[in-house]
């Protein structure tokens, strides 16, 4: 009869058996680090892996010490240890004594070639990075269905502001992952989505590697549409990563890189509504400023001035004219009285030399004296006509203006409002009324419509 055993005493005897053979101690296994994980005890908790399998490995902190450098994931290493049996778990282990490295891992050489490859030929330059539209509409999304990326972008943008969503279902990790990956990017550029999310959880250098196939990198630097990429956690980088317009660490960052919280834009709103505001009101105080001026200049009061002290200075000179004749008058006068006593014959004398030296005097005079009398009335006409010609050309340099600034008032006005049907209403002492509370029951009052105004009588009033 076969012997029954417990699952306790199963694990113990498979662990005797590994520790007690002795090719399964003392050995040394190559391969390449992968899913590497170094606790806080010290302990180092990793895979080992080779093209054609991988096995669970622990090297515990004091064996970790020994060694003169710090474990990597994607490393070649060479491992020296034996194997040995977790009985609780029943999972077999390869416990790691030392260990030497034994040159870097494939595929991290394959990511350093491909980096380098791309990077000549400029596909990371931030020069051909595109901005992320400010206010998308919808947001295109590659990435698994039924992973976290797309439960926590959809919440994210749900709580920030709301938008559409377009998902195109892809692998992400695996045989296929880079095809499926491509054809969810060109999908959403023919669907015409404003911004595309690239994403998926993070892992190994293994579970992240279709997102640093060639393929999928090129595909991202061919959209049209600006794509952010989300790949692995914040200490992971893809090529992806490096050829996106933006990077985000998890796919709640690319939400919020996404879309904008509405909070803000209400801010921004506002902000706009108290900057068109303001820029109104200066824009009318100024033109309000601008025709007070322009109404003082033309002000006909301010040319009547003019004119009135051009004929004060006409009727001082016509004084002083009167004065200076009356003057001459009054000497010859004079002169002639000192002359009757004299005997005739000197009086005669005296008057024949007097009208020589007279006819003698208006010879010489007489062409200054007829020059100087047509330069003073030709002075007097154009002090009177200079005034006039300098109104009528201040006048029409500023019509056109005027016009203008008119134009803008009366559109501000509320006599403007009555050709399109509506009226005003104003007390006996012309006072506008606004409201119910300034007229009552049995007051009089003046309607003002478009052509011409009507007398009323208040028989009633009910406040609304």
């Amino acid at each position: 009869m076969a012997e029954r055993v417990s699952v306790t005493e199963l694990n113990r005897r498979v662990k005797e058996l590994l520790t007690s053979t002795p090719y399964l101690s003392n050995i040394w296994v190559v391969g390449e680090i992968s899913n590497l994980t170094i606790q806080s005890s010290g302990h180092a908790y990793f895979s080992i892996k080779d093209a054609g399998g991988t096995v669970s490995a622990a090297m515990f902190a004091s064996a970790l010490k020994r060694i003169d450098f710090t474990p990597a994931s994607s490393m070649k290493i060479e491992a020296f240890g034996h194997v040995d049996l977790y009985p609780p778990t029943g999972r077999y282990q390869f416990i790691v004594e030392t260990m030497r490295r034994s040159g870097i891992g494939e595929l991290y050489q394959e990511y350093e070639r491909l980096k380098k490859k791309l990077e000549g030929e400029g596909l990371f330059d931030d020069s051909r990075k595109r901005p992320i539209p400010t206010y998308p509409k919808v947001i295109g999304v590659v990435t698994s269905p039924t992973g976290a990326v797309i439960h926590d972008i959809i919440t994210t943008t749900a709580r920030l502001n709301p938008v559409d969503i377009l998902l195109a279902p892809a692998k992400v990790q695996g045989d296929g992952a880079a095809d499926s990956i491509v054809g969810g990017i060109e999908l959403l550029n023919k669907a015409g989505v404003d911004v595309i999310i690239v994403g998926r959880g993070g892992g190994s250098i293994e579970d992240l590697w279709a997102f640093n196939e060639e393929k999928v990198v090129r595909a991202i630097a061919a959209s049209k549409v600006p794509v952010i990429s989300s790949v692995g956690h914040e200490t992971d980088f893809t090529l992806a990563d490096f050829v996106a317009d933006k990077r985000a660490p998890t796919p709640t960052g690319a939400a919020e890189m996404a879309v904008r919280k509405r909070v803000e834009i209400r801010r921004e709103i506002e902000e706009m509504f108290r900057r068109a505001g303001a820029a109104l009101m200066n824009t009318y105080g100024t033109m309000v400023h601008d025709f007070g001026i322009l109404d003082a200049k033309l002000d006909p009061s301010k040319a009547r001035d003019k004119v009135d002290m051009h004929e004060m200075e006409l009727e001082r000179l016509s004084d002083a004219a009167d004065t200076s004749m009356r003057m001459r008058v009054m000497s010859a006068s004079h002169t002639l009285s000192d002359l009757y006593p004299r005997p005739e014959s000197a009086l005669r004398d005296m008057i024949i030399n007097a009208k020589q030296r007279a006819q003698n005097l208006f010879v010489r005079i007489e062409p200054d004296m007829s020059d100087i009398l047509h330069r003073g009335r030709m002075r007097i006409e154009g002090i009177g006509n200079r005034p006039d010609t300098a109104i009528d050309k201040r006048l029409q340099s500023r019509a056109s203006a005027v016009a203008e600034r008119s134009a803008r008032i009366d559109a501000l006005s509320p006599y403007a409002v009555l050709s399109r049907g509506y009226s005003f209403i104003t007390d006996t002492a012309g006072n506008t009324i606004t409201s119910i509370e300034g007229v009552g029951v049995g007051s009089e009052v003046t309607i003002r419509m478009r052509d011409g105004r009507a007398s009323a009588k208040i028989t009633g009033k009910e406040k609304i």
